[in-house]
């Protein structure tokens, strides 16, 4: 993407962490405006394709206020959205009008057409008198055309009690292409006391309780920078709902819900993702569903393969956690489920990009100790992940690289064709993300756990941080980002491992 320029960082709210997210054009409007500003919550794009991309905002001028509508009265109010190629605005390739709702938390969904392929847009929205941040956003390149490399930036795990997100702010001044996130965008705990920050209210269930919770991590202005600076392309784990539920089943009844009440929760958290991410309408809930596992198209470079590893699984082996489980080897049990298996493997067949990434959020490759595996992960549902693997081979495709999320830690791996035989071909890779903040600031150990019984396993850091990767046709570089401590604002990141994999090589090549 073209460079951000530093007038577009101040008034798109991307100013060094301290300053007003307010941005200079608009504090001059919300001085005279007769209502207070209303994004509070900054703007965000997503679901980039050739010719468009998904620009998201949501009104709350109060935002933290209990009811989950951040001060905003039953009145629908218009929002205009402009998109441009400069930050002047001087010239609009694309604008128009929306309705920003009530019975949606005045969450604004645009799908910006007309866009040209591979190309860097600007883009603001206007409601009440006031005049939202400016973000960079830009497309893909058209379907057939590699484009231009590709720097992606992905991470997950973002507990905003645990820390500060400094992870965003650095992701965001590497001015990605693209960002993914790969789950646990909020976490759903009620507050604890003695941690950097604090959760407002007890655990939350209703949807005015997921709506302010995602109010006030969207206050952030680390997390609002990220969103500014390039489009995302999102995929939630447990804790958007509960954590460790598995479909329709819990972890514990605790907070003590009847079935109608579970029901409930998990529309709620439904409603209320769709409503802060810059999705497509595709992607809207739909009562106590909603559907998002989806596939996005990088012109001939790469395909996005985004997963949901919660809403189909059977129930984790063995009453979860970590233990040796032989049920974890039922053909019958399913990850994703037997549905979003077949529609996985109908598009590695297709071939569309020279790399296929698979966005989901539990640990792939065999992790097993002295204790087990966890049957949270795929080491819970190993059929399942067999017919995966087994499937990619079988089809040919040459460039599988699965990108995981949900740990907390940072590992490398190389996939096996057979993980109890360490010799066995190497079919793939796997590259999975620190967190932004969960689990605090870490040891900074690069000490691989459990190597000797798997060997596959070829990189670990126990730092919050995300993965930096470059896409070109020949090759795929990533570099493994990591900050000091989240404890505390402000920490520099830096590169603790970087790996290629070569197109057509499966597996990491140390750099």
């Amino acid at each position: 993407m073209s460079p951000i320029s530093r007038r577009t960082l101040v008034l798109g709210g991307l100013a060094a962490a301290g300053a007003s997210a307010l941005p200079v054009r608009s504090a001059v409007i919300a001085a005279t405006a007769a209502v207070p500003y209303p994004f509070q919550l900054g703007i965000a794009s997503g679901e980039p394709d050739a010719n468009s991309v998904v620009l998201w905002t949501r009104l709350a001028p109060s935002p933290l206020n209990a009811d989950g509508h951040g001060g905003m009265t039953d009145t629908n109010i218009v929002v205009d959205w402009q998109v441009s190629t400069t930050d002047t605005f001087s010239t609009l390739v694309a604008n128009g009008q929306v309705t920003a709702t009530y019975a949606t938390a005045h969450a604004v969904h645009v799908v910006a057409g007309n866009l040209n392929p591979d190309s860097d847009y600007f883009y603001r929205f206007r409601a009440q008198g006031h005049v939202s941040p400016v973000g960079r956003t830009r497309t893909t390149p058209a379907i057939g055309a590699a484009g231009r490399d590709l720097t992606m930036a992905f991470t997950s795990c973002s507990h905003y009690e645990e820390g500060y997100y400094t992870v965003y702010r650095r992701m965001a001044e590497e001015n990605p292409g693209l960002i993914l996130h790969l789950g646990d965008y909020i976490y759903e705990y009620g507050a604890t006391s003695g941690r950097p920050r604090l959760h407002l209210g007890a655990e939350i269930v209703t949807i005015a309780d997921y709506r302010r919770r995602y109010a006030q991590y969207k206050t952030d202005p680390d997390l609002q920078a990220a969103h500014a600076v390039a489009p995302w392309i999102v995929v939630p784990d447990d804790h958007e709902v509960e954590n460790n539920y598995a479909g329709t089943i819990r972890e514990n009844n605790t907070p003590a819900l009847t079935a109608a009440q579970w029901t409930a929760r998990r529309s709620a958290a439904y409603q209320a993702y769709y409503e802060n991410m810059p999705l497509r309408p595709a992607q809207a809930n739909s009562g106590n569903s909603i559907p998002l596992y989806r596939r996005l198209r990088w012109g001939s470079l790469a395909t996005f393969h985004m997963l949901d590893t919660r809403q189909y699984r059977n129930d984790q082996a063995c009453g979860d956690g970590w233990k040796i489980c032989s049920d974890a080897d039922l053909a019958s049990r399913s990850l994703p489920g037997n549905a979003q298996e077949t529609w996985l493997l109908d598009g590695l067949n297709q071939h569309l990009g020279t790399w296929d990434i698979i966005g989901q959020q539990v640990f792939f490759a065999r992790r097993f100790n002295s204790t087990g595996a966890s049957m949270d992960s795929w080491d819970g549902y190993r059929a399942s992940r067999a017919r995966i693997q087994q499937g990619w081979v079988d089809r040919g495709t040459r460039n599988p690289v699965v990108l995981t999320g949900d740990v907390h830690r940072a590992w490398a791996n190389d996939l096996k064709a057979d993980y109890t035989n360490a010799n066995s071909a190497t079919i793939g890779t796997e590259l999975v993300t620190s967190s932004v903040t969960s689990s605090g600031d870490g040891d900074g150990s690069t000490t691989v756990p459990d190597v000797g019984t798997n060997p596959w396993l070829k990189f670990y850091n126990n730092r919050r941080g995300y993965v930096r990767a470059t896409l070109s046709p020949t090759q795929l570089q990533a570099d493994f980002r990591a900050v000091a401590k989240v404890s505390e604002h402000g920490a520099a990141a830096t590169t603790v491992k970087s790996f290629v994999v070569q197109e057509g090589r499966p597996g990491l090549q140390a750099v």
